[in-house]
């Protein structure tokens, strides 16, 4: 999983594994938060996916200070968390 002798295939290799660790998450939330709210669901998911690609090409460049960019991928995902815990409250009748 590791090589100390190419360095340009480990970064691309560790972003991709850092997305994939993610995907399931967000994809759960896409879902689950997007049963109540359709449209805002779904500015939470672009925004998301946007900061992913910022990130992964951010990676690619070996320039760690640059995969900082793509941290606004997490309004999104963090936007998602809070329709799927409102979508889970308004399911169960406490709000």
């Amino acid at each position: 999983m590791y090589s100390d002798k190419c360095v340009e295939f480990n970064c691309i290799q560790r972003a991709h594994q850092n997305t994939l660790e993610n995907y399931p998450m967000f994809l759960i939330f896409l879902l689950l938060g997007g049963l109540q709210f359709p449209r805002l669901s779904s500015v939470f998911g672009l925004i998301y996916l946007a900061g992913r690609i910022v990130y992964a090409h951010g990676y690619y460049t070996f320039d760690p200070a640059k995969r900082n960019r793509g941290a606004f991928g997490y309004i999104g995902f963090f936007g998602l968390l809070i329709n799927t815990v409102i979508f889970g409250l308004a399911s169960t009748g406490f709000i």
